[in-house]
């Protein structure tokens, strides 16, 4: 199992499971990279839009490329077209079929367990792939 996978299923979100993961190898602390990444959990605060594993990502490859802005947003987009290729989307509401405000929440928890992992697995593996982590 990955370190991600790990970090999200003792309770982080897949943003900050992401991002606190692979930060520390580029000098910021497990801790400060939770706390920075938490609300972008559930697409956003819960508001469903962008994925966490996705949101997480992007703000590591800011942390890695971030001197240069054309080249990450580079990498941004080739990370969202791999993710889209797998998942066909990028929006936590769509990937989950559930609205995480108003929908039924004992649902909505079930497919966080049963979908998301699968996501940030699917998000390591990208940045893996396209940062040679």
């Amino acid at each position: 199992m990955n370190d991600a996978l790990v970090c999200f299923n003792n309770g982080y979100n897949c943003s900050q499971a992401i991002f606190s993961t692979y930060s520390q190898k580029y000098g910021l602390n497990a801790e400060l990279a939770q706390k920075i990444a938490c609300g972008f959990g559930a697409g956003m605060g819960r508001l469903g839009k962008t994925c966490g594993a996705v949101t997480g990502a992007y703000m590591l490859i800011g942390l890695i490329h971030g001197d240069d802005k054309e080249k990450t947003y580079e990498m941004v987009q080739e990370f969202s077209e791999r993710f889209i290729d797998r998942n066909k989307s990028t929006d936590c509401k769509v990937l989950l079929d559930v609205d995480l405000i108003t929908g039924d929440m004992d649902f909505a928890a079930k497919q966080v367990q049963r979908i998301c992992p699968d996501l940030v697995k699917d998000a390591t593996e990208i940045l893996e792939e396209l940062l040679s982590l």
